[in-house]
């Protein structure tokens, strides 16, 4: 059956024009993103910003030539590391696309929604950490959430560049769409079952919530189940990123518990 995400928004551009930082303006070349012009620092020879200039070099992009005094006028946070890249704008993918991600691979989906998240590092974090665990894409609303910035890009440390992120206008009836194509959602939740008493298998859907409100009542209730994960200090819960990340290797690890 096929299913139409109705709810999803196609093409929406958020301000990503800069990149700075060597490893994600290498990744950015890498990942096959078009570089409009590169303002590197001149006459350095580090390893890595030889590396880039190469790239460069190989995909026919300008390079701009610049002491260090350009690049900390042209960098929006200062922490440049001798490069910056001018790039087009991060477009976000369709859900549709993300499920097919998973049907190439000839993989169950494996999908991350978030609510709630604000701060652009959760969200890089949390991108960084679903492109090392094989998660075929995120989705975020279209409120409550931060978009594709270069902050954002930045703190994903390029993984950006692979791993796709879908926006949509309403996302508990996105989660009821994606339950028609078979998968099923589990809630991070630090009053639910513990992970490790969940078998996390299958097409599924991560949801997390952001560290100030959580996941809305309409998402935690479209959720299947509620995860928690165990803590033995005194504090309450972990950053949003983190508890992501936590429990998106407890569902890799038991994903190829099943393979194995």
């Amino acid at each position: 059956m096929k299913t139409h995400f109705t709810d999803e928004k196609k093409h929406i551009l958020d301000d990503g024009q800069l990149i700075e930082g060597r490893n994600p303006v290498l990744e950015a070349f890498r990942a096959g993103r078009p570089v409009e012009k590169l303002y590197i620092l001149d006459r350095c020879q580090d390893g890595p910003l030889v590396s880039i200039r190469r790239e460069a070099k190989k995909h026919d992009s300008v390079v701009r030539y610049v002491d260090k005094e350009r690049l900390d006028q042209l960098s929006p946070t200062g922490r440049h590391q001798g490069v910056i890249a001018k790039v087009a704008a991060y477009e976000y993918a369709a859900v549709a696309d993300i499920l097919e991600r998973a049907r190439q691979r000839g993989e169950a989906p494996f999908v991350i929604l978030l609510d709630n998240i604000e701060d652009p590092h959760n969200l890089g974090a949390i991108i960084r950490s679903a492109n090392l665990v094989g998660a075929h894409g995120i989705i975020i609303p279209e409120n409550r959430s931060v978009g594709l910035t270069q902050a954002v890009a930045r703190t994903s440390a390029g993984a950006i560049n692979y791993t796709p992120v879908a926006k949509v206008v309403n996302l508990t009836r996105t989660m009821e769409e994606l339950k028609k194509a078979g998968l099923w959602f589990v809630c991070a939740d630090a009053g639910g079952n513990s992970m490790y008493e969940l078998e996390l298998t299958g097409a599924v859907g991560l949801v997390v919530g952001g560290e100030g409100r959580g996941v809305s009542r309409l998402v935690s209730k479209a959720c299947d189940f509620h995860a928690a994960i165990p803590v033995c200090g005194e504090i309450a819960s972990l950053n949003s990123s983190v508890a992501a990340a936590v429990l998106a290797y407890e569902i890799l690890r038991q994903r190829r518990s099943v393979k194995g």
